[in-house]
């Protein structure tokens, strides 16, 4: 089944139901605060609730460039399937406890487990995706991430149902239960029959090769920080879109939560696949392609962002938050294939692992500061404010970005 056209895209469809549960796992807790903190104290304050969200960046972002790393190294197939059944575990976990410091553990171990699984998932299908489907392949991933975001709003919606719980418990089950559906159908991909010569260049790289050729790589340290920068205002809206509709709202988080992330999770689906389409499409007439197509996504959130700040209407705040969710599937969905103009095959998930870190950092930065200016009274200037560093990414990126062939070749 490996060897045949179909498989690139039956290993599209395996990966997208685990980037659902990899997002819907990290993001129930957003929505579900209210409901906890009748049983743990602490999660009262939204400065501690910051705090806890920040742990499992800091400890995802820190592991990041070891997930690419060994990705780079080992068998793919095999890191995602751990990695599921241990982020999965831990949801079933947070259902059994009683204080904030075991949560806060929990939420460290997640961070541990969820970052082996991007840098792996990206560089797999890269792999079995050519330069003509590269984009829309990832971009139909990531509207698993982005359905797991949505799904993750209801967290809410289910806890005041039955409990927050059950609610960890039974989707952390079912993570459970898909793991072992990888096991049968996920396949690593494999390298076809080479020369000597050729077998001897495809050889696993040694890390300090690999960190080396990216960061003498001057083109790699301008995508670090092209990433990083959109990176603030995507981890904003993932863990404090929901707290902002509520209060400019004025409404309950159990609907807050569901509007704001299907709102955001439904327009960056459209994004990620528009900007897949015409990525993949663009790319053969104009090296440029994909930087241009990622270029329209990311300007289109700096107007988003300033209405979604100090609206306080449905109607604004819902065609603001639409229109960044837009924007950002389109940067989203053009980031691994952008890379991958600049970036070697045999450094491709150590180089995305190295982005992931410095995006996730920058989410646990701006995940406390929003967590003080909440309290105090400013998240939607929070959310504003960050207009103006997006802007700053867009003309960094339309400068500095011009690759020289639609896929860098493995010839080092």
């Amino acid at each position: 089944m490996q060897q045949s056209k179909r498989y690139p895209w039956v290993v599209v469809a395996l990966l997208w139901v685990v980037a659902l549960l990899n997002y819907l796992d990290r993001q129930m807790l957003a929505t579900m605060r209210p409901s906890m903190q009748a049983d743990i104290a602490e999660l009262q304050s939204a400065t501690n609730f910051g705090y806890l969200m920040a742990i499992f960046l800091w400890i995802y972002g820190f592991m990041s460039p070891v997930a690419g790393v060994l990705a780079d190294r080992l068998n793919r197939k095999w890191l995602i399937v751990i990695s599921l059944f241990v982020w999965s575990g831990v949801t079933f976990a947070m259902g059994y406890v009683h204080s904030f410091r075991s949560l806060y553990l929990l939420r460290a171990i997640m961070g541990v487990s969820e970052a082996i699984y991007i840098p792996a998932a990206l560089s797999l299908i890269a792999d079995f995706h050519s330069a003509r489907t590269k984009s829309l392949a990832i971009g139909i991933h990531m509207t698993g991430l982005y359905m797991g975001q949505a799904l993750g709003g209801f967290g809410a919606t289910i806890a005041d149902k039955f409990s927050w719980q059950h609610t960890f418990q039974l989707f952390g089950l079912a993570g459970i239960c898909y793991a072992a559906v990888l096991v049968f159908f996920l396949k690593e991909k494999k390298e076809p029959e080479t020369t000597q010569a050729s077998a001897i260049s495809q050889e696993k790289p040694s890390l300090v090769n690999g960190i080396v050729f990216l960061f003498s790589n001057l083109y790699f340290w301008i995508i670090l920080l092209y990433f990083a920068i959109p990176s603030l205002p995507g981890w904003a809206t993932k863990n404090w879109l929901p707290t902002l509709f509520a209060q400019n709202l004025g409404i309950e988080m159990s609907m807050a939560g569901p509007i704001s992330t299907i709102t955001v999770a439904a327009s960056s689906f459209i994004g990620v696949i528009a900007g897949g389409i015409i990525s993949d499409k663009w790319v053969q007439s104009n090296l440029r392609g994909r930087i241009y197509t990622s270029a329209i996504g990311l300007a289109l959130t700096i107007p988003s962002l300033v209405l979604i700040g100090y609206g306080h209407s449905l109607f604004h705040i819902i065609t603001a938050a639409c229109c960044f969710g837009i924007g950002f599937g389109m940067f989203d969905a053009n980031n691994m294939p952008i890379l991958c103009q600049f970036v070697s095959p045999r450094y491709r998930a150590t180089a995305y692992g190295i982005m992931n870190m410095t995006g996730v950092f920058s989410g646990a930065f701006i995940t406390n500061l929003l967590g003080k200016s909440t309290d105090m009274g400013e998240l939607g200037k929070g959310f504003s404010m960050l207009a103006a560093i997006v802007l700053v990414a867009l003309v960094i990126q339309l400068y500095f970005l011009r690759p020289s062939v639609k896929e860098y070749a493995d010839t080092n």
